[in-house]
């Protein structure tokens, strides 16, 4: 298999995660390149006509994309249960919790990243942190006891999230008003996965 990955995205840090913790990692190829959704990479437009990464060839030369059905390939194909049938609907609900913080938080770099100074827009970023200060609360009141049970998708997704406000949004505080989620980040942060996958710049 190969893995189309651009460092630091989270949404392949997920994914490289999901490959390490199932033991699938030595058996992917990892192709670096730079990817821009203004100039997205032709040779993997040709693979995934989204332009998505990370993006997955199998070994039967069908491609796989976005990172959610990329981690539940990798899982159903290392039997790992990282998606218990017994948990699944909590476990997809949080994956999906985590990947719209995800949006939100890359929206307002792509904000500032591509957008001209005169057309950037202050409220909208705004309401994309609201989002994830939103999603904050309800994680901390709501979800804490499910994060204390077995390693899953859900938390995998979790950990490279909380991971990216650190990366490009650390002054916004996240850890403000969320105490048991801070503990819980940095017990998941200390796996062998996060530590090996932590982003660079």
């Amino acid at each position: 298999m190969k893995l189309y990955k651009l460092s630091p995205s989270p949404y392949v840090r997920k994914v490289h995660v999901m490959l390490i913790e199932t033991g699938l990692i030595d058996g992917v190829e990892l192709i670096s390149g730079a990817n821009s959704p203004m100039d997205p990479d032709p040779e993997l437009t040709a693979l995934n006509p989204l332009g998505k990464i990370p993006a997955l060839v199998r070994d039967d030369g069908g491609t796989l994309y976005d990172s959610r059905v990329i981690c539940r390939y990798l899982d159903a194909k290392a039997g790992a249960g990282f998606y218990p049938e017994s948990r699944i609907w909590e476990v997809l609900t949080l994956e999906a919790t985590a990947d719209g913080m995800l949006d939100a938080a890359l929206a307002m770099v792509y904000e500032g990243r591509f957008r001209e100074p005169e057309k950037q827009s202050e409220d909208w970023v705004e309401a994309q942190w609201l989002k994830v200060a939103r999603a904050l609360d309800a994680l901390e009141a709501r979800w804490m006891s499910h994060l204390a049970g077995p390693v899953d998708a859900g938390q995998i997704a979790l950990g490279c999230a909380l991971g990216y406000l650190d990366l490009r949004h650390e002054a916004r505080g996240w850890r403000n008003g969320h105490p048991e989620l801070s503990d819980w980040y940095a017990r998941f942060a200390d796996r062998a996965s996060m530590q090996e996958t932590a982003p660079q710049g």
